[in-house]
């Protein structure tokens, strides 16, 4: 009778976090409070998955039932981010033999109307930065055009093809992190997590397979095979830039330092993915628009926005021009120490210092939107570091903003968002789980 009532409980566990994850695509970000309730049901239904596991798990059945539910997501219109419209424009531009870093999408729709289609007037419609130059390097770019090119003109075709990607990449993560966690159960966490699954599949983020190259870097690092961990990690800068801060942590590895084939294999692979950047100095609106990104926005921030206030208090205005300049200086430094202060032997270890760059990073720029920590939750599964754990569930409050009239923060909300991941980040602390010595 009482393993009756176990298996019941469990079906109903996976009911919840089923329901509740299909409902979630459907549901506006606007509608914060519907969304907050049952991602908070889902997310309880994951740890309650988690904990009742044992720590012991089936592997076949923990796959099937994760990639079950972002099939779920396969036919659903992403309703939290639009960016997928920006990224089949620029694969549409590419197809028709247009270089989509060369004018903003309301430049290129202003200058070439003949040349416009119902297809890209469609993702005109739908972009959420048509006054921007592209921000995604030729990696990117190169699976964009493959997903337009597939998409054969409409835009239902073109995110399905895009979520057949990531959800590719999404099981090559698994499978990674199952062989580098030896079945512990903690790839639950990462596996039927409603937020990747929502943030990857359901929205479309590629920082999916910046994790998968992060990974594969890692896999790599620790069979010595140094040529393929340089070229996975350079594979990854290719995609999203932002693992170029990595970079420190390699110069402090003596075997990686004095690894002749570990420089080659990343300034090889980096080279491939950055010279389609010299066609018609396209690099320059990609730098414009990084820099514009850096300086110009702000969201989600949590020490930035304590800054910012002290700003205000001294000059009376934005100081953000100076404070980013400032706190990116602070991240740079504090990357350096990290990289030169800590040890590093051991795959873990190294995963370890990752997280912490990533930490650092992430709690001192301007805007952080809720899937960028996304790389850094997954590779803290292979530490005993819980903080990013807590930050997956925080990060539903960031959207609170989406259901306020022109995107107003609530600073109470920020609070307790980050009220979660500071909890999370005392655990650690207080655990010692910043200097572990290696599970492997």
């Amino acid at each position: 009778m009482k393993e009756n009532l176990k298996r019941v409980w469990q079906l109903l566990l996976w009911l919840i976090l089923a329901v509740g994850i299909y409902f979630l695509s459907e549901i506006p970000r606007d509608s914060f409070g519907l969304v907050l309730l049952v991602y908070s049901c889902c997310f309880a239904a994951l740890l309650l998955i988690y904990r009742s596991s044992n720590f012991k798990i089936h592997w076949l059945g923990v796959f099937t039932a994760g990639l079950f539910l972002r099939l779920l997501l396969f036919n659903s219109t992403p309703q939290w981010s639009e960016d997928y419209a920006r990224f089949l424009w620029d694969g549409e531009l590419i197809r028709i033999h247009q270089n989509p870093y060369l004018e903003t999408p309301s430049d290129w729709i202003a200058t070439h109307a003949q040349d416009s289609t119902s297809f890209l007037d469609s993702l005109f419609g739908l972009m959420n930065s048509p006054n921007y130059y592209s921000v995604y390097p030729p990696s990117n770019q190169l699976l964009f055009f493959g997903a337009s090119y597939l998409s054969k003109q409409n835009v239902s075709n073109g995110i399905i093809w895009l979520r057949m990607l990531l959800i590719l990449s999404e099981v090559g993560v698994f499978i990674l992190l199952w062989k580098l966690l030896r079945g512990d159960s903690k790839l639950i966490l990462y596996w039927l997590n409603p937020f990747v699954i929502l943030e990857l599949s359901g929205n479309l983020h590629f920082e999916g397979l910046v994790l998968l190259a992060l990974l594969l870097s890692l896999w790599a690092f620790k069979k010595q095979q140094f040529f393929a961990s340089g070229s996975f990690w350079s594979l990854a800068v290719g995609l999203k830039i932002l693992p170029l801060m990595l970079l420190p942590s390699f110069l402090g590895i003596k075997t990686v330092r004095k690894s002749a084939g570990f420089w080659v294999g990343g300034i090889i692979v980096f080279g491939i993915c950055f010279l389609p950047l010299v066609i018609d100095n396209s690099w320059k609106s990609l730098q414009t628009s990084l820099l514009l990104y850096q300086g110009k926005f702000e969201f989600n921030a949590s020490v930035y926005y304590l800054l910012r206030e002290v700003g205000f208090w001294i000059k009376g205005y934005n100081t953000i021009a100076t404070l980013t300049k400032i706190l990116s200086g602070i991240t740079f430094l504090g990357i350096i120490y990290i990289s030169w202060k800590k040890k590093t032997e051991s795959m873990t270890q190294l995963a370890e210092m990752w997280v912490l760059i990533y930490l650092v990073y992430l709690l001192l720029q301007p805007i952080i939107h809720p899937w960028y920590i996304i790389p850094a939750f997954g590779l803290s599964l292979l530490t005993q570091m819980k903080s990013m754990v807590f930050w997956t569930f925080s990060a539903i409050l960031s959207y609170h903003a989406y259901s306020q009239v022109d995107f107003i923060e609530n600073p109470w909300i920020l609070f307790l968002e980050y009220l979660i991941v500071g909890i999370g980040l005392a655990w650690d602390f207080k655990k010692d789980n910043f200097n572990l010595k290696p599970i492997h």
